[in-house]
């Protein structure tokens, strides 16, 4: 086996730029377990004694070490059950804060990747207008058969991809650690979320892919009076070139413009609650990085949005764990909300509804007793996560980035109208969506929806009864061959292992001790 040195040498520098940034300053350390408050008094003692409240300094922390880590606080930031909603907050002012690079850069890329000339793809194309860590954006214009057009030229930033695989396998070998050593970190699955970091970077690092999703959302709000989205302009879009229509609007950030312009605030609020919800259950699927910076206001009072590369999707089922999750809550109907979570399957069976249908309430109630600008979203999933550790639920992958975006666009809701009722504002497009789904119409397409299955069932039994009847038969092989793992086998792969994580736990206690010396002299 090779032992990572390079990943934990890597790991403890970052370890060491949040420890001065006082990232780790405010934790409490009754809360950890035993072997984790030797490190964080060390990294307690490393802390700057300027460095400010912690959270402040989270985001120039990343940003310090780099495009990678920029984006793993950016993904952090759709993971409220890992990191809790208000270091969410904190990381969503990770955005576009890296430097730029050159524009002759980008100008290179764009030739590259679609072997001409940039005077044949573009008749301007000016200097960067937004930096973040995958990629920059220029403005430019084009000439085609329409006429000229600004347009919004979106470009890889070099050498990203072999920074992005290394880093991210030094964040594997972090959560494989912490899943052996933390039963919390296994239940919220880290290894896993690596796998959906790597995932969705991956996907990010395509811009046909972006492209793609972006043109799908399009379709899906075609019809939507007061919300849309760039056209792509697909002749000029690549692997690592995205280019599509230009979005001349006020961004939702600049209240001060906003409100000078006419526009009203807390109408403009009620269309951004309104417009997710709609796409999440409605499409089924939605732009799950709805932040303030990625969203515009046109002349026409329409929300535009940008920036399409972390996007959500929702099955049927998940929908309507959605819909009736926060409709039970809008008529306090914990029961209902309750047996919503065990008939998904996402409480253990060893727990009865009664008392799931409990801890409900004392989430419920102590929200509904208070007036509308009180209540959070934030502050609801905070409680729903300490129950689901509680009734020893797994973290759903398919809907943290729900929860996430929730509490995102509860936030840009709430900077446009203080006073926003979230749950009044929703109330209209879930009963909607329940009436329409679940109601009698529901009920109708659900058994069209059976019949179809049915059918496609029936068409393909004899190819699974020949394939049942294969894996039987090379079984049946197998048990007449033998299947032979000795004992003395299963102990020297026993003893491997344990070899192996001796030495990384010494390592990284060298490593600790080293980087306290140093700091000492």
């Amino acid at each position: 086996m090779i032992f990572p040195f390079g990943s934990y040498l890597r790991l403890a520098r970052a370890g060491f730029v949040l420890a001065r940034a006082g990232v780790f300053r405010d934790i409490d350390p009754t809360v950890l377990p035993p072997a984790a408050r030797l490190p964080l008094a060390i990294a307690k003692f490393i802390a700057r004694r300027d460095a400010g409240p912690s959270l402040a300094r989270l985001p120039d922390a990343f940003s310090e070490l780099g495009p990678s880590y920029v984006k793993l606080g950016q993904f952090l930031a759709t993971r409220p059950d890992v990191v809790g909603p208000a270091v969410v907050l904190a990381l969503e002012r990770l955005q576009d804060r890296m430097p730029a690079f050159p524009r002759a850069v980008a100008i290179a890329t764009i030739e590259a990747a679609f072997d001409r000339k940039i005077d044949q793809l573009f008749v301007q194309f000016g200097e960067p207008v937004a930096a973040a860590s995958i990629a920059q954006v220029h403005r430019g214009k084009v000439r085609d058969a329409q006429g000229e057009r600004d347009v919004a030229v979106k470009v890889l930033r070099p050498g990203v991809e072999r920074r992005f695989k290394r880093d991210l396998g030094d964040m594997y070998v972090a959560a494989h650690f912490a899943e052996y050593w933390f039963a919390e970190a296994r239940r919220l699955r880290l290894v896993e979320v690596v796998d959906t970091l790597a995932r969705t970077v991956k996907m990010e690092m395509d811009f046909r892919l972006e492209a793609a999703a972006a043109s799908e959302f399009g379709e899906n709000v075609e019809r939507d009076h007061d919300f849309r989205v760039p056209g792509i302009d697909w002749d000029r879009t690549a692997k690592d070139v995205l280019t599509l229509e230009w979005i001349d609007g006020v961004p939702l950030s600049d209240t001060d413009r906003l409100i000078a312009a006419g526009f009203d605030l807390p109408d403009l609020g009620r269309i951004v609650i309104q417009s997710f919800l709609r796409h999440a259950m409605r499409d089924g699927f939605f732009h799950a990085d709805m932040h303030q910076g990625n969203l515009f206001v046109d002349r026409e009072g329409r929300i535009a949005a940008v920036d399409f590369g972390i996007m959500g999707r929702l099955a049927f089922n998940e929908r309507r764990f959605l819909a009736e999750i926060i409709y039970g809550f809008i008529t306090r109907d914990y029961r209902r909300v309750a047996e919503v979570h065990f008939e998904a399957g996402y409480v253990p069976r060893i727990h009865k509804v009664e008392d799931f249908a409990q801890a409900i309430r004392a989430i419920g109630e102590p929200i509904h007793s208070r007036t509308a600008d009180q209540i959070s979203m934030a502050k609801l999933l905070t409680l729903l996560f300490e129950i689901t550790a509680i009734f020893d639920m797994k973290t759903r992958t398919e809907l943290v980035l729900l929860q996430k975006t929730m509490v995102v666009v509860e936030g840009v809701g709430r900077r446009l109208d203080p006073k926003l009722d979230m749950w009044s504002t929703a109330e209209p497009v879930v009963r909607d969506w329940i009436e329409q789904n679940l109601g009698l119409l529901g009920r109708v397409q659900d058994g069209a929806r059976t019949a179809s299955l049915l059918s496609k069932v029936a068409a393909n039994l004899p190819r699974a009864l020949l394939r049942a009847e294969n894996i039987i038969a090379k079984f049946e092989d197998i048990a007449e061959d033998g299947l032979d793992l000795s004992e003395t086998a299963l102990q020297q792969i026993g003893a491997a292992q344990a070899r192996a994580q001796r030495f990384g736990h010494a390592a990284l206690w060298v490593i600790a001790v080293l980087v306290a010396i140093w700091l000492l002299r």
